[in-house]
């Protein structure tokens, strides 16, 4: 199993039946390969659709049918097609159960930074910002470190997607829920030991007794 399998089916597992969700462009978007078939959740994508299923097989993709970040999707039974100004309605609305977004670092205070890079091109900001203040639960999944450099830190250097403390962070290393506390350890990965897991990360864990074991879907 890769790193981003790992993550996705961990993330899975806090989808709640009967819940509307949205899936960030990239690793979170593969959230949807893992969820039990019993499981019914209608997806949304902030380009317009409610109701997203998992990726096409090679060969079926349709071209009129893709996430916000141009990925090919598949649409389930009773999904809907609506305009922009509706999508964004319902994140803003607050009617969004759960957002699963990447990050670029996320801070002591659980503040994320995820949308840019100074002195890079991006192409904006997208629905980050607004998912991340209107999703009832927000869950960041990324990798642990890019390149050796830790993206869980004491202060975001980069610039923040919002003010609102994320609910949820996924590694391929640990779960890690931030409080008001500070950042608690809650889950390590299997053959994954409490001093690995602060070695790479910058910002200071609060670790209970006996953190848990991380689940898989």
């Amino acid at each position: 199993m890769d790193v981003k399998e790992r993550i996705a089916r961990r993330v899975a597992l806090e989808v709640e039946p009967d819940s509307l969700v949205n899936l960030g462009i990239g690793l979170p978007s593969m959230v949807a390969n893992y969820l039990p078939k019993d499981v019914h959740v209608f997806f949304q994508a902030e380009n317009g659709v409610i109701g997203l299923g998992a990726r096409p097989p090679e060969g079926m993709e349709d071209p009129d049918l893709t996430d916000a970040g141009g990925g090919f999707v598949t649409a389930v039974p009773g999904a809907a097609s609506i305009d922009s100004a509706m999508s964004f309605g319902l994140i803003r609305g607050g009617h969004l159960d759960m957002t699963v977004l990447g990050g670029l670092q996320v801070d002591q205070k659980g503040h994320l930074a995820n949308w840019m890079v100074p002195g890079k091109m991006v192409p904006g900001m997208g629905g980050a910002m607004d998912l991340v203040a209107g999703a009832k639960k927000v869950v960041v999944a990324m990798v642990h470190a890019a390149k050796g450099t830790p993206k869980i830190v004491p202060e975001c250097t980069l610039p923040l997607t919002a003010l609102r403390r994320v609910d949820l962070i996924v590694t391929e290393l640990a779960v890690i829920m931030p409080t008001e506390e500070g950042l608690v350890l809650r889950e390590t990965a299997e053959g994954v030991s409490v001093d690995e897991v602060r070695a790479a990360t910058s910002a200071e864990l609060l670790v209970p007794a006996a953190p848990g074991l991380m689940r898989l879907a």
